[in-house]
Order: C-alpha cells, then structure tokens, then sequence
C-alpha cells in the first residue's frame, strides 16, 4: 500500500548545503519524490504546521527558526512512507539519533535538527495541505515500485 507523507528541510539543511545528501538518502529508500518546492515559510504558515505546540516554551524559538531563511518542502510517496521516513530522519534529538540516521550524522541540536517529517499519514495530509494544492502533486510511476511493494 502506497502511502504520501510531508517532509521539510530547515534553514539548516538548506544553509549547509545538505538538500541533496538528505534527498539521495530519501530515494535510496524507494521513495518517490512527488512534490518539491523551496520557499520562505510564512509566520501563518509556521503557526499551523506546529500548532500542537503553540504554548509551548520552544514554540516562538521554533517558529522564528524555520522563518528565518527558505526551507524546502516535499511530499515523498512509497510504502509505508511515513515510517519509513520517520526511520531515516531519526530521533528529534541528534544526540539520541541512531547513526547513519540524517539527524544522527548532521543534526546539531533540537532546534536546528535539519528536518520535518510527519509523524502519521493523518498528519502528513494536513501538513501536505498547508504547503500543496493537489494539482502540485505528481502521479508518475518508478519502475523500482513493483520491486518495494510487499506480496502476501
């Protein structure tokens, strides 16, 4: 089962030059890149994605960082997309991420921890629609997919 999930790189990311290695990484996995932009975040649009959080000590913190300079924003598509995104970003703390994990081998700390990724399918339909119409969603077949797709 095929599954799409919201991703966002950080000012971070971005600022050192990590796009690339993070996408390679991503696609390396089986996942299909169907959405790709780089933007600068608006405050709205920060306030949303992290609204669980509003209240929070880290929310203002969090909300100026990912405004601050453009961030890139994807929606990847394979199975069990979530979590297997969920697996190669890594822990939110980079000194509790498993090595080989991006997080693990790039993150500094919890703020500037490079990247976004949504923690359910739920999740990534809302944040998928703060930064995407479904026009903006591509639907192209990769030949690997029949390969990554389990029989039973």
């Amino acid at each position: 089962m095929l599954e799409r999930t919201f991703v966002y790189l950080k000012p971070d990311a971005v600022r050192r030059g990590l796009v690339g290695e993070i996408i390679k990484r991503f696609e390396g996995r089986g996942l299909k890149l169907v959405a790709l932009k780089m933007k600068r975040m608006t405050r709205e649009e920060a306030e949303e994605l992290y609204k669980e959080h509003r209240g929070k000590s880290f929310f203002q913190k969090l909300v100026d960082f990912v405004t601050s300079s453009p961030v890139i924003l994807m929606v990847l598509e394979g199975p069990s997309a979530v979590k297997v995104v969920r697996h190669t970003v890594g822990a939110t703390d980079p000194l509790e991420a498993a090595p080989g994990s991006i997080r693990g081998d790039f993150g500094v700390n919890v703020t500037k921890n490079l990247i976004h990724a949504s923690d359910s399918v739920e999740s990534a339909q809302r944040e998928m629609s703060i930064f995407f119409r479904d026009m903006e969603i591509e639907d192209y077949p990769l030949p690997i997919e029949k390969d990554l797709v389990l029989e039973g």
